[in-house]
Order: C-alpha cells, then structure tokens, then sequence
C-alpha cells in the first residue's frame, strides 16, 4: 500500500511474508512453546518478530506523517499528535511516532500503558461524537420486513488523498455512499 497516498493502511501483505518467512525456515512454531526451543530456533523467531515490528512499524509512521501533514494543512494550529489504544502501549511504537511529532512541531500525547487498552472504547466514541454531530439514520421502523437489507461498512476511510486532498475510494458508488471520515469532520468544522 505504500504507493497509495492516503493514510489507510494493511497489514496483510506482511503477515504473508511472515508466515512464508517461518515455512522457508522450517519453523514449528505451533506445539513447542518457545521455553522449549533450541537456541537457534529461538533466535530466530527473535529476528523475525523483530523485523516484523520494524516494518509494521515503519509503515505506521509513513501513515502517521501523511496524516499530521493533512491534519496541519486542515488546521495549521494543532498542536498535539495523539496515540492512543493497543497500539500506544508499545514503547517502540510511541518512541517512533514521537519522532514524527517532534518532526512536525507537534507534543506527543498518550495515556499511560495501563489505559492503552481495546479499541472497541475508541470505536463506540467515535459512534458517540458522530451520533452527537448529527450524523446518523434513524434506526427502523418496527414493521420493517425481516428481509431488509442494510448497507454495512467494515471500513471507514481514515484520511483524504494526501497529494490532492480527494478522498480515496474503491469505487465511485461507494465514494457516494460513504463519504470519508475526514471529510466529513471537515465538513462540520466549517458549518
């Protein structure tokens, strides 16, 4: 995904890479407990769950700075870069995005490890601020039909098209029907 200019990112291509990495190697890794594997076979899980997080990582901050760049372009006053969640537990990772706050004129902010927990709190905020703004459907009538038909999104764009701050969809019905998350908050900051 690197030659996608928006801030969507996936892992998938690297887990692959990961688990080809581990059968090329001819790693066990499902019934002997890593207390129980020789040295050279810790060793190397050690490297590659190193080099995992040194990607994913890296494709992280690449995220992150088309992020705060789009972020300052929308609103030149911010000054914090906050990380939060899962991931923000992770000291390299926050070490990391540090920099790319430092970079930026940006405060890294972040709650304690022991508060970095479940994204699910972070997705039902979210709910809670749109429902807030407006930005909902009423729920059904109660005599709907059993057979209705709901359109769901298992994803929401995170971020426009940094180079020319459009947002990027798969399809022109769904660009329609789904409008990016960051645009529609840039809509409610300027009415």
């Amino acid at each position: 995904m690197r030659q996608q200019k928006d801030c969507n990112f996936s892992y998938a291509g690297l887990k692959t890479q990961v688990r080809l990495a581990i059968e090329s190697r001819n790693l066990c890794t499902d019934d002997i407990p890593i207390s129980s594997a020789t040295e050279e076979d810790r060793q190397l899980r050690a490297n590659i769950a190193a080099s995992f997080q040194r990607i994913a990582v890296l494709h992280l901050e690449d995220r992150c700075q088309r992020a705060v760049e789009w972020a300052l372009k929308m609103k030149p006053s911010i000054k914090n870069f906050v990380v939060s969640g899962g991931v923000a537990s992770n000291q390299y990772v926050r070490t990391r995005l540090n920099h790319i706050a430092e970079k930026n004129g940006l405060q890294l902010v972040s709650p304690p490890p022991s508060l970095c927990t479940d994204n699910g709190v972070m997705i039902a905020w979210t709910g809670i601020e749109h429902f807030v703004a407006g930005r909902f459907e009423d729920p059904p009538p109660a005599d709907e039909p059993d057979d209705m038909q709901y359109d769901l999104r298992p994803r929401w764009p995170l971020g426009e098209e940094h180079s020319e701050g459009r947002s990027v969809s798969r399809s022109l019905k769904t660009a329609r029907i789904h409008p990016s998350l960051t645009s529609m908050t840039h809509s409610s900051l300027h009415n």
